[in-house]
């Protein structure tokens, strides 16, 4: 009543008349969709009876921010983002509408969590699991892994997860390893391959009752809802964690409106095992662990009042969608052939809808303290904001361990916190893990992985097409823009490329010097000047001359104190910044690399200076002479060249090591497949390369003696030889 009160109080005082209120229906509903569905939701929204708009935002993450200030109005969400939702301060979020399957539409949950054992197993309590034979569906999944970890330790029945000499993951396989004899539980226990087959081969008792032990992956007849069972009813297992749907199907009991299908397995042979270690049949109700909920829609409650209208109107799109077999039923509504959009008793709140599951302590699973995350430096407040969303995103969707965020000013900053212990990782360009490596004593762990390239990127010169540099030679006396000082693409393969040319000679020392005279014109190398990179302050200030600062920044003080620096607060610094000091007219060639052009360029940076901008009006410049269209690369580079890499400390160890490859890399895995989840490798807040490049399609573990290394290694040498000479 009083909730009724305070919605109806606001409505009652703005009326200038006792007469009731008539409620008017929203014009149109906004729904917010990822950036690259814009296309499909258009086309929903053109469906004639449909009142809908479409909200373009990056991500999932985004949209729930566009739907709490008022600017998008709903969006379909799994479970994980609604976890999300609810932790967001000062939300009103609601869950009105549930995505559930054909087969099952008035199920309260999407599955339900059991465990099945043998009727004549003598049982009294949970302790008596110890030394049973268990089926699982698979690792890292809901019923068959996440709910019993969850509910047996809370219970006390699995030992801790805490072993700080062992990762998440392998903290989990130990518990279950000494609490049951054998099981069946096949999948990637590691993304590390290597890792993967160290922990099947430590814990091989948890694959003894696989079809195939020695391998324990997908697929295995004992693996999955069905197999787990097959597992207890053919090959020797006692207790099967799985979900209620699979265990009507596989003892051919009714399922929703259906008739019963009889398989030939007696259900009077089997019980329930329920969370108080009593049994029950299972031709009955069954007694769950936990229970995962159905898919959603979220709006903010601005929408109460239209709920029934919004309600109708998912419905009518749903029916739309499936009679013209649209793709945007998937894309943009998240339903399919076998789905519907269904009313739910609520609407509720995110954390209401996922406690009557008894699911909110399933996706906050953790190991317990001590808490090691895997901390990222980063060098700006954009790419901490960014940071920050990862953290979220990740910890919902079970990635362990979480990820945390530290701010330090530039890289070298970032590099001495990861080298004191006081972060983790940072992401480097290929010449700053070289510096990392001697300065620092940090190591390479992962590489980025672009595309068809694999892990290998194209160092590059590109100039206007409007003008008449041929060859390096050319270029003497031009303004020059690079990407930062040590970089790869930006500073280590040009210098390389001038002094294997005999632009430079060899013996001129020290080089900025040497190239500083060749660009005569100015140059913009950020980072060129810092302390660390300039001990004996001899680099030449014309390095920067051409240095913008920040040019988007209306504070006159930020823009100077910031002018050349290592960080995104020069407007010139990385490879976008760098291509926008040659496309702004203040330099004539930028060093950058083969997705350069092509990101900023056609409209794919939404940024003010890059509108406007067509790739056809920049060409390559080639090493050997003449030029190529910016597409073709692969004949016209300065050299191939090492991706960049996540670097950390040398004094980790192996289990530190380990637990910081786990959850990177499952984070590059399921963004990569994801990005409408969160955008882990794309523009953000207007910003490119945060965190990863753009450019990533993937992540790998690090091959240090990959010949790409090697032959990265002599460039080094031979731009380094001055260090090791007097000066003249």
């Amino acid at each position: 009543m009083m909730l009724l009160l305070s919605v109806l109080l606001p409505a009652v005082l703005a009326l200038p008349t006792p007469e009731a209120p008539v409620h008017h229906h929203r014009s149109t509903y906004k729904i917010c969709v990822s950036k690259d569905r814009m296309g499909l939701c258009e086309a929903m929204a053109s469906e004639s009876g449909l009142h809908m708009t479409c909200v373009a935002a990056r991500d999932r993450l985004d949209c729930l921010e566009k739907i709490q200030h008022r600017e998008a109005d709903f969006e379909p969400v799994d479970p994980e983002d609604m976890y999300i939702a609810s932790k967001i301060p000062h939300q009103d979020f609601t869950i009105f509408k549930e995505i559930r399957t054909k087969e099952e539409p008035n199920e309260e949950f999407r599955y339900e969590a059991v465990a099945v054992v043998h009727n004549n197993l003598s049982i009294s309590s949970l302790q008596g699991l110890k030394g049973l034979k268990s089926c699982h569906t698979g690792v890292g999944r809901n019923v068959g892994y996440k709910i019993p970890i969850t509910k047996l330790r809370k219970m006390g029945i699995l030992s801790s997860l805490n072993n700080p000499d062992l990762t998440p993951r392998e903290n989990e396989l130990h518990a279950l390893s000494e609490l049951f004899s054998q099981a069946c539980l096949v999948g990637k226990w590691a993304p590390d391959q290597a890792q993967n087959q160290a922990l099947k081969t430590k814990y091989s008792n948890l694959c003894a009752l696989c079809e195939h032990p020695e391998v324990c992956d997908y697929p295995d007849k004992y693996s999955g809802y069905d197999g787990a069972l097959r597992c207890l009813s053919e090959h020797g297992g006692q207790v099967a964690w799985t979900k209620v749907y699979y265990v009507k199907k596989h003892f051919g009991l009714p399922i929703g409106a259906g008739q019963a299908v009889p398989t030939g397995e007696d259900p009077n042979n089997y019980a329930f095992l329920c969370p108080d270690a009593t049994k029950k049949p299972i031709t009955g109700k069954p007694c769950i662990w936990a229970a995962r909920p159905w898919q959603g829609y979220v709006a903010n409650a601005d929408l109460d009042s239209d709920i029934t209208d919004l309600r109708a109107q998912i419905s009518l799109a749903n029916n739309i969608g499936e009679t013209e077999n649209a793709e945007w039923l998937s894309k943009v509504l998240d339903l399919n052939n076998k789905t519907l959009a269904v009313d739910n008793q609520g609407p509720y709140s995110p954390q209401d809808y996922l406690n009557k599951a008894n699911y909110t302590d399933v996706i906050e699973r953790d190991t317990g303290a001590p808490h090691r995350p895997v901390r990222f430096c980063v060098t700006s407040s954009t790419e901490l904001a960014k940071c920050r969303l990862l953290r979220q995103a990740a910890f919902s969707r079970d990635i362990r361990p979480a990820f945390d965020c530290v701010q330090e000013a530039t890289l070298h900053d970032c590099m001495k916190t990861v080298r004191d212990d006081g972060a983790d990782v940072i992401t480097l360009d290929g010449g700053e893990v070289f510096t990392a490596q001697r300065q620092y004593n940090l190591k390479p762990i992962i590489a980025e992985q672009y595309g068809e390239h694999g892990a290998l990127y194209y160092a590059l010169a590109v100039v206007k097409k409007s003008s008449s540099y041929q060859s390096f030679d050319d270029l003497r006396g031009a303004k020059s823009c690079h990407t930062g000082y040590g970089r790869t693409a930006g500073w280590n393969v040009p210098l390389y490329t001038l002094l294997q040319k005999g632009q430079i000679s060899k013996n001129n020392c020290p080089y900025p010097k040497a190239l500083s005279e060749f660009f005569s014109g100015g140059s913009c190398v950020p980072g060129v000047l810092a302390p660390e990179n300039n001990p004996a302050e001899e680099n030449p200030e014309k390095l920067c001359s051409i240095c913008a600062g920040n040019l988007d920044s209306s504070d006159t003080a930020t823009t100077q104190t910031s002018r050349c620096s290592a960080s995104n607060n020069e407007s010139y610094f990385g490879y976008t910044g760098a291509f926008r000091c040659l496309a702004s007219g203040s330099g004539d060639v930028a060093f950058v690399k083969h997705t350069t052009v092509p990101e900023n360029t056609d409209g794919h940076n939404s940024a003010g200076w890059a509108a406007g901008l067509k790739s056809e009006d920049f060409e390559l410049l080639c090493p050997d002479g003449g030029r190529a269209p910016v597409d073709q690369y692969t004949r016209c580079h300065l050299a191939q060249v090492p991706p960049h890499m996540v670097v950390t400390s040398n004094g980790k160890s192996q289990n530190a090591l380990n637990e910081i490859r786990h959850a990177i890399l499952s984070a590059g895995d399921l963004y990569s497949k994801r990005p409408d989840l969160f955008k882990l490798f794309g523009d953000f807040d207007g910003t490119k390369d945060l965190l990863f490049k753009n450019s990533v399609t993937g992540l790998s573990s690090v091959e240090p003696d990959s010949p790409l290394m090697q032959r990265y290694t002599e460039i080094l040498e031979v731009i380094q030889a001055c260090e090791n000479q007097p000066r003249s």
